[in-house]
């Protein structure tokens, strides 16, 4: 029997943060290295264009972005790593998908009005219908199982939806009203929610600015600037957000022994604020030092990147296109 297959992506839309890397990759980089199923991690370049970037600017941060997820530890030899639109058959899914997804469903999705406010100057249609090319991404290689936070949890349900009504408009292969997609189920894991260092209120995003977020590939001096920077007690004494959330990363990335502490110290109140900072900055900056190497090493052969990428979306297109011609078929385009 084939294994069970799990997929996900990131869109390239900036440095991968330590919210990206806590609350998706580190998951990712798990259950790549089980051999219990078969994961396929994408690069959602398509659905970065529903974005401000340039074209260049576009192009630089695709190359970047595989750069680090490689350096996080994604191994090309274990998971089926591409470029999504490398792998045509997604736009091609994504159109049948939307003939039988009514519009209604797709204006009653939070992240349409969150993503439309963050650039309401270009409210294009992509916003509105990306959810549908992202059940093309997971539906494509039949994927029971998806890695989501909680902020994922309705567009996969939609998924679920648009399979049900691809099923029940078109059926199998052999006629008759089968199952052709079978149920995707999330794959929630209990991910710590990495907060903004300014705003600790709201959770951790490149689209909130640089100060916000703290960059994987950032030099010791950054990191230590940022956390200095960061919100702690001065808006709720003990126990207020920022505090918790640098603890928080405290425990992530710092030794037991100094999260013990200053999780008692805060507790009683003899709590340094500078020193906390001080030690959560060292320890991030040692935990992610062999990241910064490994990626400027992979940024420096950009050709042996491209390589890479396009024999992931030919391991993927093998897949991708039986499954297209399938429903070419089913749907009588074939």
């Amino acid at each position: 029997m084939s294994k069970p297959i799990i997929i996900s992506g990131i869109q390239p839309t900036g440095n991968l943060h330590i919210g990206n890397y806590l609350g998706a990759v580190k998951n990712w980089v798990e259950l790549q290295n089980s051999t219990t199923q078969e994961l396929f991690i994408f690069i959602a370049d398509l659905h970065a264009l529903t974005g401000t970037q340039t074209a260049e600017e576009r192009r630089q941060q695709i190359l970047v972005t595989a750069a680090e997820l490689i350096a996080a530890g994604i191994d090309p030899k274990k998971t089926t790593f591409f470029i999504q639109s490398h792998v045509p058959e997604h736009s091609e899914l994504a159109w049948i998908f939307n003939t039988i997804t009514p519009v209604a469903e797709l204006e009653r999705m939070t992240q349409f009005k969150d993503k439309s406010e963050h650039q309401d100057k270009n409210i294009n249609s992509g916003l509105l219908t990306y959810p549908v090319l992202q059940a093309a991404d997971i539906l494509l290689y039949k994927a029971t199982k998806v890695p989501i936070g909680q902020d994922q949890v309705q567009h996969l349900e939609l998924t679920r939806d648009i399979a049900r009504w691809f099923n029940n408009r078109y059926g199998s292969p052999n006629g008759g009203t089968g199952e052709y997609f079978k149920e995707v189920k999330p794959l929630l894991t209990n991910t710590p929610r990495v907060m903004s260092l300014l705003e600790p209120t709201k959770k951790m995003s490149k689209s909130l600015g640089a100060g916000h977020v703290i960059e994987l590939a950032d030099e010791p001096d950054i990191i230590l600037n940022k956390i200095k920077k960061a919100v702690t007690a001065n808006a709720g004494g003990a126990g207020a957000p920022g505090v918790t959330n640098l603890l928080n990363l405290l425990k992530q990335f710092g030794s037991k022994k100094n999260y013990g502490e200053f999780t008692e110290a805060e507790k009683d109140g003899t709590i340094r604020y500078g020193e906390l900072k001080e030690k959560l900055a060292t320890a991030v900056s040692n935990y992610f030092s062999d990241f910064r190497k490994k990626r400027a090493e992979l940024m420096e052969n950009p050709q042996a990147l491209r390589e890479l990428l396009r024999s992931g979306a030919e391991q993927a297109r093998k897949r991708a296109s039986k499954t297209l011609a399938e429903i070419y078929s089913l749907v009588g385009l074939r």
